[in-house]
């Protein structure tokens, strides 16, 4: 990564819900990507460039947005590993709440995309824990997306007429 994107990266890290666009949702996608990854205690640099690839065909236009992405993924995963505050359960829940109150960020939550960092596992108990983390994921996807169909539907009109 270039220099200038690693201290834009440093700058944004102390402001970053004042100066990222949808902050909100950009985390959100990197909790569900860390709580895959941080399942495999020897998460390899695999997985990070995993998940930039994932991140370039959900930003194809905005480099900097996927590199962000990909740094936050792996911000919190470091968190988790190094036990600072953060641990997979306390992750779950964070994942929860927050489709409580923005239940479209389910459809966030793209299975496919997550088994690419399954795939890479090597481990059958990791890989059977990381599984049932995803079929968790794929059920609460459903499950938000269907009780709160209506709620999603209101919101994403509401960001539609806003831009």
């Amino acid at each position: 990564m270039k220099l200038s994107f690693r201290i834009k990266h440093h700058f944004f890290s102390a402001f970053r819900e004042l100066f990222v666009h949808h902050h909100s949702s950009l985390e959100f996608r990197a909790k569900i990507f860390a709580l895959v990854i941080a399942a495999n205690e020897d998460a390899k640099v695999e997985s990070y460039i995993i998940v930039k690839n994932i991140a370039m065909s959900i930003y194809p236009k905005d480099k900097d947005r996927a590199d962000l992405l990909m740094l936050s993924t792996k911000e919190l995963v470091q968190k988790i590993k190094d036990n600072n505050g953060l641990n997979i359960d306390a992750l779950v829940t964070h994942i929860q709440k927050e489709l409580r109150i923005v239940p479209r960020y389910a459809k966030k939550i793209d299975t496919d995309s997550l088994r690419l960092l399954i795939n890479i596992t090597y481990d059958i108990d990791t890989k059977s824990y990381q599984e049932n983390i995803l079929d968790f994921l794929s059920n609460l996807k459903e499950e938000t997306l269907n009780n709160k169909k209506v709620q999603i539907e209101k919101s994403e009109q509401h960001l539609a007429s806003k831009y």
